[in-house]
C-alpha cells in the first residue's frame, strides 16, 4: 500500500473527529477555516497549469538512473526536452529528487518523491509528528512562532543544500527566470518547504511556482500564514476526492494547510477527465476538509488525478 497504512490514517482522522475543542482549557482546534463557495476549474486550466507538474511528480518516482537519462517511460516521453542537472535519493531516508531544466518552458524544475511503504526508513519521515521550529539556515526569514512537522522538515534539510546550489547555478547558466517546485505526498511536503526556501533566498526577480499533490499538513497556523504571505497564488496544492492524506496530521495537533487548494471532486472511468474546484481560504470545509471520514480512500491518494496520471513507484514504467 502506498504511503502509510489506511488504518493508521483513518485512526488519526477518527481521533480528530472525537477530540472536543476546547480540551482541558486548550483550544485544540484553533486555526483558520473557510466555508467560501468553491469555483470550477476548467479543463484548460488543468492541462495548462497542473499537467506538467503532475508529470514531473510522477517521473521522480523512477530510479535515479532512469531519471538521469530521462528515460522514465510515459512521463519522460510526454516531456521530451528536459535536461536533468542533478538527481539523487535512496528511495528511503532520502526520498528521490531531481533538479532539471525544462527547456520547452525555460524553467528550472525541482521534484521530490513521495513515500514508498516498502522502505521502513521512508515511512519514518511521516510518522514523526512532533513539531519543531523552522530551520533558520533553510528559512532565514521564518519567525519564531512557526512550527513544522519534524519528519518533513528533517527530510527537506537532507537535500536542501544541493537543491539550492543547483537551482542557483542553473538559473545563472541558462538565464532562465522561472522555477517550478513539485512533488506528491511526502514529496509534496518537502517541495512546499523547498518552495519557501527558494522564494525567500533567491533573487526576487525569479518567478517561482509550486504545484503539489496529496499534501499532508506541514506546519502550524503561523506556517500556513507564512506560505500565504510569501507565495500567495503561486502556490497550489491539489487534493483528490476522498484522499485522507491531506487531513493528516490532524488540525487538533496544531497543523494547518495554507490557502489555494484545488480539489478534484470526480474523475471519469478513463482516469483522464477530472472535475475540479478552486477552494478559497485555508482549510475549506467544502473541499477535502469536508469529506466523510468513513468514505476515505487511500486509492484516491495514488490517483488517477487527471490525464490518467497516478503516483507511486508501481506507476513508474522504468
Amino acid at each position: 500500500m502506498h504511503f502509510i497504512s489506511a488504518a493508521f490514517v483513518l485512526g488519526l482522522l477518527h481521533q480528530a473527529a472525537a477530540v472536543p475543542a476546547p480540551l482541558f482549557g486548550i483550544n485544540i482546534g484553533a486555526g483558520s477555516n473557510s466555508d467560501a463557495t468553491p469555483t470550477p476549474v476548467s479543463q484548460d486550466d488543468i492541462t495548462n497549469n497542473l499537467l506538467r507538474p503532475a508529470l514531473f511528480s510522477r517521473a521522480v518516482y523512477c530510479s535515479t538512473n532512469a531519471v538521469e537519462k530521462w528515460a522514465c517511460g510515459d512521463s519522460c516521453d510526454q516531456l521530451p526536452n528536459v535536461k536533468v542537472l542533478t538527481a539523487g535519493g535512496d528511495d528511503g531516508l532520502i526520498p528521490r529528487f531531481f533538479v532539471a531544466h525544462d527547456v520547452d518552458e525555460d524553467t528550472i524544475v525541482v521534484a521530490h518523491q513521495g513515500t514508498d511503504p516498502k522502505n521502513f526508513l521512508s515511512d519514518l519521515n511521516d510518522l514523526k509528528f512532533a513539531q519543531v521550529g523552522a530551520n533558520k539556515t533553510v528559512l532565514p526569514t521564518a519567525s519564531d512562532d512557526i512550527k513544522m512537522h519534524d519528519g518533513f522538515a528533517y527530510a527537506q534539510s537532507r537535500t536542501a543544500d544541493v537543491v539550492f546550489s543547483t537551482v542557483q547555478s542553473a538559473l545563472a547558466s541558462t538565464a532562465s527566470k522561472k522555477v517550478l517546485v513539485t512533488g506528491h505526498s511526502l514529496g509534496a511536503a518537502i517541495a512546499s518547504i523547498d518552495a519557501m526556501m527558494l522564494k525567500t533566498r533567491l533573487d526576487q526577480n525569479i518567478s517561482l511556482t509550486a504545484v503539489v499533490f496529496g499534501l499532508p499538513r506541514v506546519g502550524n497556523q503561523a506556517w500556513a500564514d507564512f506560505v500565504d504571505q510569501t507565495l500567495g497564488s503561486s502556490f497550489t496544492h491539489v487534493t483528490n476526492q476522498d484522499d485522507p492524506v491531506p487531513r493528516v496530521p490532524p488540525q487538533f495537533l496544531q497543523f494547518q494547510h495554507p490557502s489555494n487548494e484545488i480539489h478534484i471532486t470526480a474523475v471519469d472511468s478513463s482516469g483522464f477527465v477530472a472535475t475540479a474546484e478552486y477552494c478559497p481560504g485555508q482549510e475549506n470545509a467544502k473541499c477535502s476538509d469536508g469529506f466523510d471520514i468513513l468514505s476515505a480512500s487511500v486509492d484516491n491518494h495514488r490517483g488517477p488525478y487527471f490525464h490518467n496520471i497516478s503516483m507511486g513507484n508501481k506507476f513508474c514504467t522504468l
